[in-house]
């Protein structure tokens, strides 16, 4: 049986997708009612492939959390000069910056021979490469923010030194670079981390110089996972900060309401990024 539901979701998705993507030029000219300065960093990296979505993700993060200290969109050097633009223009706070340029030239070589390799080795390098001095969050392009997301500025201004990261819905980890079992328990998803200090990443990239074969798609979620775990982190609240796909398969947005902070919409619920999306205009 047709699941019409989940079919005509997908659809609408994508053709609000579509839409958003050709209004592009007049939406970033759309004030944002937001005055509040919040005491944060913010970095994201994406690629022109994902410039509608960085576009709604930026925009709902000033809205519903604030003006951050700066919003820095690492570019995987694909954005073009007239995006890099348009981007600039949403707020004075954005910056756009090449990865090849941002990241750090003392990783270890394992890392740089990833990031030649794949998309999620560039993301390893890129979070590798974000300056840590306050509190600094990391976020994927394909995250909405919603009303409640005053409680990420509670978060960035206590008085804790903490690592909060988002707890992962399924595990999404490259088994090679897993040692012992406990490790792969309560995984973490990479795509939002607020980061209150710098974290030592050595012990979890030299598994990856140990490889024997490539890395993966996975490989850097799982150095990620493991760095965090190390470094004691902290998981953020279930309830507010969404990182599940149970509703893969209906139509409705199961999870978007005033009262959450964000959602992380990932391959599977994309589609449910652009009704979103459209709700918050």
């Amino acid at each position: 049986m047709v699941n019409i539901g989940y079919h005509s979701a997908k659809i609408q998705g994508n053709f609000l997708r579509s839409v958003y993507k050709t209004s592009l030029s007049t939406l970033v000219s759309f004030p944002i009612k937001q005055s509040r300065q919040v005491p944060i960093k913010v970095y994201a990296l994406s690629c022109e492939r994902d410039l509608p979505e960085q576009v709604a993700s930026l925009r709902s993060f000033l809205r519903y959390v604030g003006i951050p200290k700066a919003f820095t969109i690492m570019s995987d050097g694909s954005y073009t000069q007239k995006s890099i633009e348009l981007l600039r223009k949403i707020h004075p706070c954005v910056d756009v910056q090449l990865l090849t340029k941002f990241q750090r030239d003392d990783l270890p070589a394992s890392v740089y021979e990833y990031a030649s390799q794949q998309a999620m080795g560039k993301k390893l390098a890129a979070l590798m490469s974000i300056p840590i001095d306050s509190a600094t969050l990391y976020t994927d392009s394909d995250i909405l923010f919603f009303q409640g997301a005053s409680d990420l500025v509670d978060l960035a201004t206590s008085n804790d030194t903490n690592t909060y990261y988002l707890p992962d819905c399924k595990n999404s980890l490259d088994s090679r670079l897993i040692y012992e079992e406990v490790e792969s328990q309560e995984p973490i998803n990479a795509g939002f981390i607020l980061f209150k200090k710098a974290l030592d990443w050595s012990a979890s990239v030299q598994r990856l110089s140990q490889l024997l074969e490539p890395p993966n798609y996975f490989s850097e979620q799982t150095i990620v996972n493991l760095t965090i775990k190390r470094n004691h982190g902290i998981a953020l609240d279930r309830d507010k900060y969404i990182m599940n796909v149970d509703d893969q398969f209906i139509y409705p947005d199961q999870f978007a309401s005033k009262q959450i902070a964000m959602r992380h919409y990932v391959n599977d619920v994309r589609h449910k990024f652009w009704l979103s999306v459209f709700f918050q205009l």
